[in-house]
């Protein structure tokens, strides 16, 4: 029942042209340079230091890595990190 409703998803996406990060929960990250990164469709901060966030997502993590780390936006599906950014990771589970 899960897969069909992922095919369906998929399907309304292409065919109607409704934007992927709504319809199948998908993260949408915005970079500007290395300096920002703001991230929606987020499930929670998993872990965060000077140099390391660690986001969970409906369907992995994504880990960004960098240094000078501080958390300018935080709400419950929306965040924006300033500092200088040298990785973006998506990991699967």
């Amino acid at each position: 029942m899960k897969k069909m409703r992922q095919q369906l998803k998929k399907w309304m996406t292409n065919q109607l042209d409704f934007p992927a990060d709504v319809m199948m929960d998908l993260p949408r990250i915005t970079m500007i340079g290395q300096l920002h990164i703001y991230i929606e469709n987020h499930r929670g901060v998993l872990r965060f230091s000077n140099q390391e966030l660690r986001l969970l997502l409906k369907q992995g993590q994504l880990l960004i890595r960098g240094d000078h780390f501080v958390i300018k936006t935080i709400l419950p599906e929306e965040l924006m990190l300033e500092g200088r950014i040298d990785q973006v990771l998506y990991v699967k589970e």
